[in-house]
């Protein structure tokens, strides 16, 4: 199968929200069906994490495009991009133009042509459906409920990070949720023809087994 960015291997896009659960679907279904993973989140992390250690701010464009141009995952090699402060300096630098001009190319790369051979690829992001791939093989819209998806992430961060807050953890995800649906170029939202997957009342394992019944279902049809 080929798309408009010349897409020739399996690929299966989820974006939605953060903390939805796409990332962990993600790897369990690369893992599952032997596919190359991207989370493209890390690449604007990535960016921004460049742009913060360097003494720059990720609200520049220049500087922020400047440091996508030259950006490098050896850059970021043990560096800590999951922290509350780059998440939210992702989001500003993904707002960038610029800055998602110079990651596209890299995307649709993986895409096209999968590392070490493998025979399809899944990317996870904001945009994978509408813009990056957007003819992928299957694509999914997964969200939750933003107190549901607070809840997951202080979770996740509370253990290295005693006295944090859920609430704050739930405001930080409700501003970035209208920065990224609200930009100009690329902003977060479902593809037309992207299967919704609201993960609010459901586990990990019933999520996964939901995802595996829409793609065996497309890999039926088309033989």
């Amino acid at each position: 199968m080929t798309d408009a960015s010349g897409t020739s291997s399996i690929v299966i896009a989820l974006d939605g929200p953060a903390a939805s659960g796409k990332g962990t679907l993600a790897r369990l279904i690369s893992d599952h069906y032997g596919f190359a993973h991207l989370d493209t989140g890390t690449l604007y992390r990535g960016v921004a994490w460049v742009v913060m250690n360097e003494g720059g701010d990720p609200a520049d464009p220049e500087t922020a495009a400047a440091a996508a141009r030259d950006y490098a995952i050896e850059k970021i090699a043990g560096a800590d991009i999951r922290t509350k402060e780059v998440g939210a300096a992702a989001s500003v630098v993904a707002a960038n133009k610029a800055v998602r001009a110079a990651l596209l190319d890299f995307q649709r790369r993986f895409a096209q042509k999968p590392p070490k051979g493998a025979p399809g690829a899944v990317l996870d992001g904001r945009d994978i459906g509408t813009v990056v791939c957007p003819d992928a093989t299957v694509k999914f819209f997964v969200t939750a409920s933003p107190k549901i998806r607070a809840r997951r992430r202080w979770l996740e961060l509370e253990p290295s990070r005693p006295g944090l807050e859920e609430s704050e953890i739930y405001q930080d995800l409700l501003e970035r949720d209208a920065r990224d649906a609200a930009r100009d170029d690329a902003p977060m939202a479902a593809a037309d023809d992207a299967e919704l997957l609201d993960t609010t009342h459901l586990s990990i394992d019933a999520a996964f087994a939901a995802a595996r019944r829409v793609i065996d279902g497309v890999f039926r049809r088309c033989g």
